[in-house]
Order: structure tokens, then sequence, then C-alpha cells
């Protein structure tokens, strides 16, 4: 399902069914977006500017993002996760620049730039990372330190989940998963207790899961025992991997000479991906790099917001 709408400064939003009047705050509780200096300094977005936020969540970025693009510039706001979608669009109702939503994933932004009628954009963010609406929300089953359903889905319109998951695959399936997806070493022992665990009645909650996690493997240091495992539930239910690779190419498409491309990793997974396509694009001499490495945050940030602690920036601009 596609979601297009447009807004200009002042403007209110509609059909969202969450709200009826108002301005919503744009302090949302339990939300801060990730090293905001850092990603506007490697962008760099200048007046005028077409941007691309290709995973808005509740718009930490894009707050930024608009007021330097200013009244000329345009910005287009992604996000495969509707419920996130209707509340950024609230929280970015002020700003200066012409902005649109779509309901999509980043990876179909060429496609839909094209619908728009945009013909790229100088200035593209990736932020990988799960958004605090979906961690915080148990009924999206995202955490384990809330007990909802094992659905893990970002976008609600089909499709497996995590539920699907633990209780019809096979053994071997699941801690090839678990191993593959989370890199957990204790993946042998998780797969075959939630095996156990369904013998007797599905699993149906991640309180559920998360407890077998505990009974099947060591706590090693601060991390639960459930914590690689929902990553790796997560990433399949979304096909994670598989939309970073295929974004990235989109990206690659839309960005003209002199474009940026920013994006934000949160496991090793994801920043591997990233890093290979970013040399191969190199070497390719497409593009050329803005920062030497990755960009991690300082340690006032993560002292401020834990969730950032795994973080890495990277960014490259386009040469011809």
């Amino acid at each position: 399902m596609v979601q297009l709408a447009e807004s200009r400064a002042g403007g209110q939003a509609d059909g969202t069914g969450i709200f009826t009047g108002g301005r919503m705050d744009a302090a949302v509780p339990g939300h801060l977006p990730v090293m905001p200096a850092e990603v506007m300094d490697v962008l760099a977005p200048r007046p005028g500017d077409t941007a691309v936020d290709g995973t808005t969540g509740l718009g930490g970025h894009s707050l930024l993002l608009g007021p330097a693009l200013g009244g000329g510039g345009r910005l287009v706001c992604f996000d495969r996760d509707a419920q996130a979608l209707a509340l950024a669009r609230f929280r970015l109702a002020q700003l200066p620049c012409r902005t649109n939503f779509v309901n999509m994933p980043f990876e179909f932004m060429d496609r839909e730039l094209r619908r728009l009628g945009v013909a790229g954009a100088d200035r593209i963010l990736l932020d990988l990372g799960v958004s605090s609406l979906q961690l915080d929300s148990p009924e999206r089953g995202f955490s384990f330190m809330r007990d909802g359903p094992l659905d893990m889905r970002m976008s609600r319109d089909g499709g497996p989940t995590a539920r699907d998951i633990v209780n019809a695959w096979p053994e071997e399936r699941l801690r090839l998963l678990f191993s593959e997806l989370g890199e957990e070493r204790f993946s042998r022992r998780l797969a075959k207790c939630i095996v156990e665990g369904r013998a007797g009645r599905p699993i149906e909650t991640t309180g559920e899961l998360s407890e077998l996690a505990l009974r099947a493997a060591p706590r090693l240091g601060r991390a639960h025992p459930a914590t690689r495992m929902f990553q790796a539930l997560r990433m399949y239910v979304n096909d994670e991997l598989g939309c970073i690779s295929r974004g990235l190419a989109a990206a690659g498409r839309v960005l003209p000479p002199g474009g940026r491309l920013a994006v934000l990793t949160f496991h090793s997974l994801e920043d591997r991906l990233v890093k290979r396509i970013f040399k191969r694009w190199l070497e390719m001499g497409l593009v050329e790099m803005v920062l030497s490495g990755a960009t991690v945050p300082s340690r006032d940030e993560i002292r401020g917001n834990p969730r950032a602690r795994s973080a890495k920036l990277r960014a490259v601009e386009r040469l011809n």
C-alpha cells in the first residue's frame, strides 16, 4: 500500500485516524535521533536541495533536514511502518520545505520519486535502526523487554510473523537462522529449546520466547540471552539485508553527481554489507568516501541515549 501525501509549513495531516486536530509536540518520549550533528555534517544539506529520509521513523533526523533545505527544498519521507509515518507527519508539519510522505520501504525510492515527478535526490539518509515506536509498543512484538504477541513485522500488511517461524520451522533451520542472522553462539541450544517448548502448545508471546532463551543459554555480561535470537527473527521477517542491498542500489540510481548518501547501521551484518557495497562503488570510480571509515557515537551521546551505542555512520559522495 502506498500513501502519498504532501504538506507545506502550517499544513495539517489528514486521514491518519490518530489525531483530530492541533499539532503533535516535537518531543516524543523515548525518541532521540542517533548522531544528529554527525549526520548533518556529512550530508551537508543545502537550501533548495531535494533530500530523502529513507527510514523516517518518528522524524527525528527529518526535523533537522527540513530547515536546512529551506522553502525551496523538498523532503521525501519513506517508511514501511504506516503508524510511524502518520506520527512523523504531525511532527514535521511545520517544516519550511515541501514534504512528501511515502508508506513504502526505501528500496522503492527510485520508483516512488518518479511517481512524484522528482528527478533525483541530492541528499539521502538511511537510518537502519528499529524505531523507538516499534521497540516500545508491546503489541508489535519487537522487544523481549515487553510481553506481547510474536509479530515483529515493520509493515502489518501481511507476510510471516515471528510466531509463524518459531512454531513451524524445524530445529536445524532455526539453528541456522540464529547462527547466520543473529551470530548467536548458542544457536543450537536455543533452537532445541524452542522445539521442545512448542511441543505442548504454540509459543505465542515475546515473554514466552524470552523465557525459553533464559533456559537455553547463559547470560553473558549485561546482554539478555534472547537479544541475538530476536535480532535474527526480526531481520528475517522483514528481509532487512535484502532491503538494504536493494535500497542502496536504488539510492545509487537517484543520486546525482555531488549527491551524498549517509547510512546508520546498528549491528555487524548491516555494517559489513554497507561497507562492502560502498567499497565496490569506490573501486568502480562511482563515489568517494566522505568519511575515511565509520563514525561512532560519543560517550556523552551513549550515556544520554543507550540505544545509540552500537551505531556506525558511513557516507559517500557520488562522482559521476
